[in-house]
């Protein structure tokens, strides 16, 4: 279902942000984010020869984390294509405080953390939540397939993302139809209706 239909209006800003996943012949896997600003209009910059074009990317930005099946990083690199300021490209190396860390919960914290706020990039770091999320979705399938022999691994699996979300709230009848043991009446704090 679309959204409604807005009042009368004119595009300001765009901002896309495209995550994949890939999965190597090495058993690792890569996830790549990119982040692009545009405006539909030039606007005035003295670092990208006196004004940046309708369009033109103000950010294209990239990510490539490089993860295992647990979603450990064990390589990262940042590309800055455009950005307002010159100066901005050589933050990139930060990236790679991230090898070591696992996509888990405390991700975002941790990650934060890393990329060293005025030592990093807001875009980047921003981009590491997209990433995140789109790391889980191409690897759930490989790495529930692999547990399943395991049941101490199919027990633990779902109740990682019990209460994570309305749909997948303990009492919600998403648990109760797929995970019944996770199920608990009555356990959300509000209701929606």
């Amino acid at each position: 279902m679309p959204l409604s239909t807005p009042s009368e209006r004119k595009l300001a800003h765009t901002r896309v942000v495209t995550c994949r996943g890939f999965e190597r012949q090495d058993k690792l896997w890569d996830i790549e984010g990119r982040i692009v600003d545009t405006k539909p209009y030039a606007f005035p910059n003295q670092d990208r020869g006196g004004e940046i074009k309708a369009d033109e990317p103000l950010h294209d930005m990239s990510i490539r984390l490089t993860i295992d099946i647990d979603l450990k990083v064990h390589d990262a690199e940042a590309v800055i294509d455009d950005s307002p300021y010159h100066y901005c490209k050589c933050v990139t190396p930060i990236i790679k405080q991230l090898i070591g860390l696992r996509i888990a919960p405390g991700w975002t914290l941790k990650s934060k953390s890393a990329m060293g706020k005025n030592r990093g990039c807001t875009h980047l770091t921003e981009l590491l939540g997209p990433i995140a999320t789109t790391a889980i979705q191409t690897i759930s399938s490989k790495k529930s397939a692999r547990d399943a022999n395991s049941e101490s691994q199919r027990v633990k699996t779902p109740s990682a993302f019990i209460d994570s979300c309305h749909a997948l709230a303990a009492d919600s009848p998403v648990v109760k139809q797929h995970w019944p043991d996770q199920y608990r009446e009555n356990s959300g704090d509000e209701t929606i209706a």
